[in-house]
């Protein structure tokens, strides 16, 4: 996606379930608090309730009390919807990790997925630096636009200019998730014939021992940049002759980089030894 993680944003850190940070906001229980990780506390031993009032208070709400709130997706970066989100949105989000915007044209809190199902599961929310924007961080359940399509960002400005007349519906796409669609299409033309010289992803795609020799070879080149104290620029080189060799791999398994995000993501909580053993078991 063309629009990632800002380095203004600041996160509101969440913490795990089993978290000593254990309250009650009204009447729902926090099975996950969060809190601005830079916020001083206000006293020590404040509610959980008071340290949120204390966010809130901190975010520049607009003379209607709104604030831009945009839904991005924690493993593929993709900026999934944008709405608005008042106060009562924000502390909704914080105590139920769903994300929650408030409705203009309704004039009403409606949380994304309360009809579809297909929710937005938040595990971190972000304050820009001027603190009047906020990024749900999170995973959606299903398509996020009400079209059907996996965000509400699909259509290229570039191909509009080009032809005004025809719409088209193209995601956002990040380096890694545009080069593991054009893998893709590789391989769905694989199935077909063609004439002249087959590309090198083709050729990889159609021959596994060439394929799995490849990978081991750019892994060991990878490796001698260490070895050999070899320049910067040599290591990120190889390092993407590994990523787009090791893609066209996942792309032959049907197994999605998404899929890949989603397990690291997983380990972020675990050491290396805990992550080790549980493959074991």
């Amino acid at each position: 996606m063309s629009i990632s993680y800002s380095p203004c944003f600041q996160p509101l850190k969440v913490f795990p379930k089993n978290s000593h940070i254990h309250s009650k906001i009204g009447n729902s229980t926090l099975k996950r608090c969060t809190l601005i990780g830079c916020m001083k506390k206000p006293r020590e031993d404040c509610s959980l309730e008071a340290k949120v009032d204390f966010l809130l208070d901190r975010v520049k709400w607009d003379d209607k009390g709104l604030a831009v709130a945009i839904a991005q997706n924690v493993d593929t970066g993709a900026v999934l919807m944008q709405g608005f989100a008042n106060r009562e949105a924000l502390s909704t989000t914080i105590s139920s990790r769903k994300a929650t915007f408030y409705s203009r044209s309704r004039s009403s809190l409606w949380t994304k997925g309360e009809t579809s199902n297909n929710f937005i599961n938040v595990f971190d929310v972000f304050l820009d630096c001027d603190r009047d924007s906020i990024i749900y961080l999170g995973k959606p359940d299903g398509p996020t636009c009400h079209t059907g399509s996996e965000t509400c960002y699909y259509t290229p400005v570039d191909e509009l200019l080009k032809n005004p007349e025809v719409e088209k519906n193209e995601l956002a796409l990040t380096t890694l998730y545009a080069l593991e669609s054009t893998i893709n299409q590789r391989k769905a033309e694989t199935s077909s014939s063609s004439n002249g010289k087959p590309s090198w992803t083709k050729r990889l795609l159609l021959d596994d021992k060439l394929l799995c020799s490849k990978i081991r070879e750019e892994a060991d080149e990878l490796c001698r940049t260490l070895e050999q104290n070899e320049d910067n620029g040599r290591t990120a080189s190889e390092m993407a002759d590994v990523l787009y060799h090791a893609m066209v791999l996942l792309s032959l398994r049907g197994v999605k980089l998404e899929e890949v995000m989603q397990v690291l993501r997983q380990r972020f909580s675990k050491s290396g030894i805990e992550e080790k053993n549980s493959r074991k078991s």
